[in-house]
């Protein structure tokens, strides 16, 4: 007589779209390396479902990420996929973020299908962007844009192009590149002026806090880069404290020195451009979220308080 082992197969829940099924498929790829099982499972988010309002107007925390949850709760996926920027500030308390996969490069780019397309500092086009953050940057660093709003996936957002609903749409890098269309970038953003947002770049996965220890532990170990989760702890500290969203036009990001360090760099944009506050900390990789927690202290400080209030404000 045998007894027959069942294998569990690792029910990864994602978005829909074309690049968070490429998401969902890369980490499908290094589980089943791992010798682990996978199925995709695809949930539509209200992110997804509302694409007439700009995402500070539709009104609630995790617009992306909130039906995925609902999955790791009641048992119908055991992962969720999302785009670590789109992950929100601070995580229910039964539910944790198990990794966060290699960064690709964080920059922001502007498309164009001209490719002889030149933003230049006093350049009077339109950009179409959906983020609060790239609107109040441009604003400071390209006052004579005007921006569009571009919500939808990549294809959707390129479609608006070619239809010349605006002469060049900004995006991030990441997204651009793993889509396969860095033909189409005519312009790279330097980090200094045009700090990406928290997580941006990197694929975060999140699993329910009493998903079964050692299966948790082997994705974690198929999946988590130990160098992008340092930062992230960093870059999700500041956002946390700052209490702000993807709606907010906050900015982070953390790299590691020569030394090992982590210096991060962070701060928000009030959203007519004209209030940019800026700082830079260091500090033991041990002290990833301390720095985090007191980047953004400094900022709230410095007037990044009152440029939150004014937002608030302006939308109530």
């Amino acid at each position: 007589m045998t007894t027959e082992t069942t294998v569990k197969t690792i029910r990864i829940g994602t978005r829909g779209s074309k690049l968070a099924l490429w998401q969902a498929n890369a980490v499908a790829d290094k589980l089943q390396t791992a010798n682990l099982l996978t199925e995709i499972v695809i949930i539509s988010t209200k992110g997804d479902q509302v694409l007439d309002k700009s995402l500070d107007k539709i009104g609630s925390k995790g617009v992306f990420t909130e039906e995925l949850e609902v999955g790791l709760r009641d048992g119908s996926i055991d992962i969720a996929v999302h785009s670590a920027k789109d992950v929100q500030s601070t995580i229910p308390d039964d539910l944790e973020l198990v990794a966060f996969m290699e960064r690709e490069q964080v920059h922001d780019v502007i498309l164009s299908f001209d490719p002889n397309f030149k933003l230049e500092r006093d350049s009077k086009v339109v950009i179409g962007t959906s983020s609060t953050r790239r609107k109040a940057l441009l604003k400071k660093f390209y006052p004579n844009v005007t921006t569009a709003e571009s919500r939808g996936n990549l294809q959707t957002r390129l479609k608006k192009l070619e239809d010349k609903q605006f002469d060049a749409l900004m995006l991030a890098y990441a997204g651009v590149f793993r889509m396969e269309y860095d033909n189409l970038i005519v312009h790279a953003f330097p980090t200094d002026e045009f700090t990406p947002a928290a997580g941006q770049g990197s694929v975060a996965v999140e699993c329910a806090k009493d998903l079964d220890p050692e299966l948790k532990q082997q994705i974690k170990a198929a999946l988590d880069h130990p160098e992008t989760h340092v930062c992230l702890l960093a870059e999700r500290a500041f956002l946390r404290t700052m209490e702000g969203g993807c709606s907010i036009p906050s900015f982070a990001l953390a790299t590691l020195t020569a030394t090992g360090q982590v210096s991060i760099r962070g701060g928000i944009v009030s959203l007519d451009g004209q209030q940019h506050l800026v700082e830079v900390f260091e500090a033991p990789q041990s002290e990833a979220e301390a720095i985090g927690v007191k980047l953004a202290e400094t900022i709230l400080a410095q007037g990044g308080a009152q440029i939150l209030k004014d937002i608030r404000e302006q939308r109530s």
